[in-house]
């Protein structure tokens, strides 16, 4: 597994930040947008961080880029599995330093994300129903080949990408309470937990139909998971990283499960209110606030990280 032989303490607020300005050049710092409550019938002012506009759509592209910079990459270039956003970032990494790249994804991935994949130029191998079939086809390519795998979210070099982007939201929104973020292998919210480090809470959010560390909260460690729902193509690998899950254990201040219907609802809302266009693995965090899942204290300030928006166009109007 990846995560053998790393230590906890290896990632925490100085990693991160060494890592950023490494990938600084790389990658977009992405805007926050700060709104009234009152636009989504809520009582208590939100800061979005608009991550669906980061480089390849969503917040995987920190996590590739620290990957391909501070790894030795031999000339077989680097493998990866991905539900489809991982997939998308690696290649597009790739793509900009000049590496091979060999990606695989199941089924289950979007069109929007296998278009985009193709478009950076890497190898892609469609194959198996769901991630950990696209992880198992990888695997037996990076034995062949000698290629560098870039796991999606269990590895340090992982984690400290995705932790950039709570560095970037704490100079943008330095006053936050909390910050709510989408929960599939664990990567984005253990990179997060570790920046922060308690100061503020963060909350993970779950589908109902992929809760990989709840399961994992409720069992003392990672087990398998159920793995489908509408966010499947990014929130459901079936079990969450082992490293993700001492950093979740340790630093998060709770985890909340949401339906799929209250994800399609939160993508509406997103339209209506914002004209944002969020996949469903990137509404998630909202929808436990609409949904009521998790509620705020009053005056409670609360970040919402839209993680990505690979998706299709969709008539938002005809989902209701």
């Amino acid at each position: 597994m990846a995560s053998v032989g790393i230590r906890e303490e290896q990632i925490g607020r100085d990693q991160i930040e060494l890592v950023y300005q490494r990938i600084r050049p790389y990658i977009r710092r992405t805007p926050i947008l700060e709104v009234a409550g009152g636009d989504f019938n809520l009582d208590v002012p939100l800061i979005f961080k608009l991550e669906l506009l980061q480089h390849a759509g969503s917040f995987k592209a920190r996590g590739a880029l620290t990957n391909l910079l501070t790894r030795d990459v031999p000339p077989a270039g680097v493998v990866a599995a991905s539900g489809g956003n991982h997939g998308a970032a690696v290649a597009y990494a790739a793509m900009k330093l000049g590496i091979p790249a060999k990606i695989f994804v199941p089924s289950i991935s979007s069109p929007a994300k296998i278009a985009r994949i193709r478009s950076y130029g890497a190898d892609l191998v469609v194959g198996g129903e769901l991630y950990a079939d696209a992880l198992a086809a990888s695997e037996r390519c990076v034995a062949e080949t000698g290629a560098l795998p870039v796991h999606a979210f269990d590895q340090r070099e992982t984690l400290l990408g995705q932790g950039t982007l709570a560095l970037e939201l704490e100079h943008q929104a330095p006053a936050l309470d909390s910050v709510l973020v989408a929960v599939g292998g664990g990567g984005l919210v253990g990179g997060i937990a570790a920046w922060y480090d308690r100061r503020i809470k963060v909350i993970g959010v779950e589908p109902e139909a992929a809760p990989t560390l709840t399961r994992a909260l409720a069992a003392g460690g990672p087990v398998d998971a159920e793995a489908g729902g509408v966010a499947a193509d990014s929130l459901a690998p079936r079990r969450v990283g082992a490293l993700n899950f001492a950093i979740a254990r340790r630093l998060l201040a709770g985890v909340v499960l949401v339906s799929d219907a209250a994800i399609g609802q939160a993508q509406a809302a997103l339209w209506d209110a914002l004209r944002v266009v969020a996949e469903p693995g990137g509404a998630a965090a909202t929808a436990a606030l609409l949904s009521g899942r998790y509620r705020p204290a009053p005056g409670e300030r609360v970040g919402v990280v839209i993680s990505g928006g690979n998706t299709v166009a969709v008539d938002f109007e005809r989902q209701r």
